[in-house]
C-alpha cells in the first residue's frame, strides 16, 4: 500500500447481518484494488464476518440487533436522539484519530451529522425503495394494528397515517441535527435514510421506477456476499434426484415460521437446506431436511432450484445472481417493498409471513419450481468503478 494512499473508513450499522455484509463486500472490493487504505468500522459481534479480511477493522458502537427488531416490528422510531448523538460523538473521535479522505456508511444515520460537522465527503449505501424519488406504493407490514384488523383494513389505515409515521420516524434525526447546530432534513424518514454527499442503490435499476434522481444519487448495483464458513459434511452427500429448496430466514425473519416450514417441506418430494443463522433450534429431524447454523449462500444458492427467504435484498440478489425463483415471507416494511418490487417485476412469490401456514407454503413451492424467472445475473454486480470515481472526486455532489 502506498503511503500516499487515501484511507477510506466504511461503517457497518450492525442491527442485521445484511448491512455488515454489504459494507464487508465494498471493503473487500476497495482493499483489493490496492488504491485505497481501507478501515472497516463495526461492532465487535460482527467482527468475525470478515475473519480473514486483509484490511484493517476497529470497533464501533450499535444498537443491539434484538433492541432493533423490537421496535422494527412494533413500528416504533429506530433511534432515539441521545442514541445518535452518541453515535456522532464517537464518529468524531474516529475522524480526529484517523483522519479519513472519505466516509462510506450503510444505515449509520449518525454519518450524515457527524460528516458533515467534519467536512469529510460521505456515501450511504441503501436501498432505491428507500428514496424519495422513488414511485411505489408501500405495503402494511406485520404491526399490531395487521393482527387486529386484518390485512385490508390495515392497509387502508396505514395509508391514511404513513405520511405521519414516517414524520415521526425522522424526528429524533432532526433534533439530533439541531443540537449539533445543523438545519433538519424534511420531517420524512426516507429523506433521513437517503441523506448523504452520494447516495448509492445497491439495487439492479430496472426494477425501479424512479423519478428524475438528483446528480449525486446513484445505481452501484446488488452487493453479493457470502458467509465465510466451512460446508457441512453433509453437503458432498446430498441427494440430487429431487429439487433442492434452500431455506433460510437469515437474521431479521420470523424466525417463529421456521420449523412450521420445514416440517411442510419435508413431506413434498423435495431435498431441503437450511441456514438458521443460530437463531432456531431445530428438535425434529427429517430424512430430506439438512440444517446448519450457516452456509455459504453463494454454494447454497448456486445448487438450489428455489430459495425460501425473509425476501431481504442481500437473499434475494444472491439468487437472481444464479437465477434462482424466490419465495419471500417477509415481515418488515424493508423486506415487503423489496418483495412486492420482487412481485410485481413477476420475478418473485411473496407469502405474507402472518399469513403462512402449511397450504400456502406447499402451493407456493410447488408453483415457483414450476416458472423460471427471466434472467438478470448479468445486472447482479458491484459497480466498483462508480465508488471509485466518487472517491477521487471525479462525480460532483
Amino acid at each position: 500500500m502506498k503511503s500516499d494512499a487515501k484511507r477510506v473508513l466504511i461503517f457497518a450499522e450492525a442491527v442485521t447481518l445484511a448491512h455488515v455484509a454489504r459494507c464487508t463486500t465494498i471493503a473487500e472490493e476497495l482493499s483489493a484494488s490496492g488504491k485505497y487504505e481501507v478501515i472497516l468500522a463495526v461492532d465487535q459481534r460482527f467482527q468475525a464476518v470478515s475473519r480473514h479480511a486483509k484490511y484493517r477493522h476497529i470497533g464501533i458502537e450499535s444498537v443491539s440487533t434484538d433492541e432493533f427488531l423490537k421496535k422494527l416490528n412494533k413500528g416504533s422510531p429506530l433511534y432515539s436522539v441521545k442514541t445518535l448523538e452518541k453515535y456522532v460523538q464517537e464518529e468524531l473521535k474516529i475522524f480526529s484519530e484517523f483522519s479519513p479522505d472519505f466516509v462510506i456508511g450503510d444505515f449509520r444515520l449518525s454519518l450524515a451529522i457527524s460528516c458533515r460537522l467534519a467536512e469529510i465527503p460521505y456515501a450511504t449505501v441503501t436501498n432505491a425503495y428507500w428514496s424519495p424519488y422513488i414511485e411505489t406504493s408501500y405495503p402494511i407490514p406485520e404491526l399490531p394494528i395487521t393482527k387486529i384488523f386484518g390485512e385490508a383494513v390495515a392497509q387502508k389505515m396505514f395509508d391514511l397515517v404513513r405520511p405521519a409515521v414516517f414524520a415521526l420516524h425522522s424526528l429524533a434525526f432532526n433534533r439530533a441535527c439541531k443540537k449539533f447546530g445543523l438545519p433538519p432534513l424534511a420531517y420524512d424518514m426516507r429523506e433521513v435514510y437517503t441523506h448523504a454527499d452520494f447516495t448509492l442503490y445497491a439495487d439492479i435499476e430496472s426494477l425501479f421506477s424512479m423519478r428524475d434522481l438528483p446528480k449525486n444519487h446513484f445505481f452501484i448495483g446488488p452487493i453479493l456476499w457470502s458467509a465465510d464458513v466451512d460446508l457441512p459434511d453433509w453437503w458432498w452427500n446430498l441427494p440430487e434426484d429431487k429439487p433442492i429448496v434452500f431455506v433460510t430466514l437469515g437474521s431479521s425473519g420470523n424466525v417463529t415460521l421456521l420449523p412450521m416450514i420445514l416440517e411442510t417441506l419435508s413431506k413434498m418430494p423435495l431435498t431441503v437446506v437450511c441456514a438458521t443463522a443460530q437463531r432456531s433450534d431445530i428438535e425434529v429431524c427429517y430424512p430430506n431436511v439438512f440444517i446448519a447454523d450457516y452456509l455459504p449462500a453463494e454454494h447454497a444458492v448456486s445448487r438450489c432450484d428455489l430459495v425460501v427467504c425473509n425476501g431481504g435484498s442481500p437473499m434475494v440478489y444472491q439468487s437472481l445472481a444464479s437465477n434462482k425463483p424466490v419465495l419471500g415471507l417477509p415481515s418488515n416494511l424493508d423486506q415487503y417493498l423489496m418483495m412486492s418490487t420482487l412481485r410485481q417485476s413477476g420475478r418473485g412469490c411473496l407469502i405474507r409471513s402472518g399469513q403462512a401456514d402449511p397450504i400456502t407454503i406447499r402451493r407456493a413451492v410447488e408453483q415457483a419450481l414450476t416458472n423460471t424467472p427471466e434472467n438478470l445475473a448479468g445486472e447482479c454486480h458491484l459497480h466498483l468503478d462508480k465508488i471509485i470515481d466518487l472517491i477521487e472526486g471525479k462525480m460532483a455532489n
